[in-house]
């Protein structure tokens, strides 16, 4: 692994922001640190830039230790949400503004500047200042600055937090393409779910200061480990119990009594359509219905038990209070520390058929 964290630990005062972290990166990857507020994340972000000390654990970038090593001696690039640009400096200054303090010659600020703004997409706009500037172009320049200095590691906190959603959304598939294109083991900090999955390469999930499950954003969200994970990854509804009494096709999992359930996994039918499994089908109302924009959301209830799902916008035109059937073909099963991915066992076996 090329940036490594080993059973990092921190407090301040009484409460541990940070408890036995640890963690690897592959060289080249980028990297989301993805939790809820307080969960340790930006402390973890601010411990590998040297900002903040841990008071336990070791932290190495490239094979070489970096406890005790300064802040400007790490070889870290730090973007911040709120872009951190000098505004009465220009594009170029604010760029050329670690070099110079490098002591870096003219010709060598002036070429790395202009290879810079090409790079992030702003050739020509050496001579603005900040305020003459989108706010998806301030973001631009804060990134040109932080690898102005060729950094060992990149650190992003909340990157696109100031930016509206349309622009957002283009500088996610930018930077995507730009650390591919540099090769710079690179790290951001998100609470938001969708920026974390459809950017990284891997997610760390943290929670309470502790790392809960590290893997691919497919593997996080298809096998979440941990109850946590389960219930924070996707938009779920947790129910208190989930067996043959309250849905048809699963058995309780020893010792985990709640359930998630997320939208994809609920198939909600009108009631005079037969399914191809009826028995593993019950009988439901459609109490809401929400428009989306590509998709509906429907709330049914079965019983005493209320579910969401999602219907395409091609895919009929239920409306509430339609009598409906629906099927859930899996949920993840929780206890306190655990998740166990749990399929409909009438559609794992056709021989089971359930009255």
């Amino acid at each position: 692994m090329y940036l490594e964290m080993k059973h990092i630990s921190k407090s301040f005062g009484n409460f541990k922001v940070s408890d036995d972290v640890s963690f690897g990166i592959e060289r080249g990857k980028l990297v989301a640190l993805l939790g809820p507020s307080g969960s340790g994340k930006t402390t973890i972000l601010r411990i590998l830039a040297g900002l903040e000390h841990q008071d336990e654990g070791d932290i190495y970038i490239g094979g070489k230790l970096m406890n005790g090593v300064s802040v400007k001696d790490r070889g870290i690039g730090f973007v911040f949400q709120n872009y951190a640009l000098f505004p009465y400096l220009t594009v170029h200054d604010n760029i050329a503004y670690g070099m110079k303090l490098r002591k870096k010659s003219k010709h060598e600020i002036q070429s790395k500047v202009s290879e810079l703004l090409e790079l992030v997409g702003l050739p020509g706009l050496g001579s603005r200042f900040p305020a003459q500037l989108s706010g998806g172009q301030r973001q631009r320049v804060a990134f040109a600055r932080a690898l102005a200095t060729e950094p060992q590691v990149l650190l992003l906190d909340e990157p696109f937090a100031a930016i509206d959603a349309k622009v957002r959304k283009e500088l996610r598939h930018w930077l995507k393409d730009m650390i591919e294109q540099v090769g710079i083991t690179s790290v951001f900090v998100t609470h938001d779910q969708e920026e974390a999955v459809e950017v990284a390469d891997e997610l760390i999930i943290t929670n309470e200061g502790c790392v809960e499950q590290v893997g691919t954003p497919i593997d996080i969200y298809k096998n979440p480990q941990t109850s946590f994970v389960a219930q924070f990854i996707g938009e779920s509804v947790i129910l208190d119990d989930y067996a043959y009494e309250k849905l048809r096709g699963f058995q309780r999992q020893e010792g985990a009594p709640s359930a998630a359930i997320r939208p994809e996994f609920v198939k909600v039918i009108a009631a005079g359509q037969e399914p191809e499994f009826p028995s593993i089908y019950m009988n439901g109302v459609i109490r809401h219905k929400e428009f989306r924009g590509r998709y509906t959301e429907l709330t049914v209830q079965i019983g005493d038990i209320e579910l969401k799902a999602e219907q395409q916008i091609d895919e009929g035109n239920m409306k509430k209070g339609d009598a409906v059937k629906v099927m859930v073909s899996r949920l993840f099963a929780f206890d306190s520390k655990q998740a166990y991915n749990l399929v409909n066992l009438g559609l794992k076996n056709e021989n089971i058929y359930y009255i």
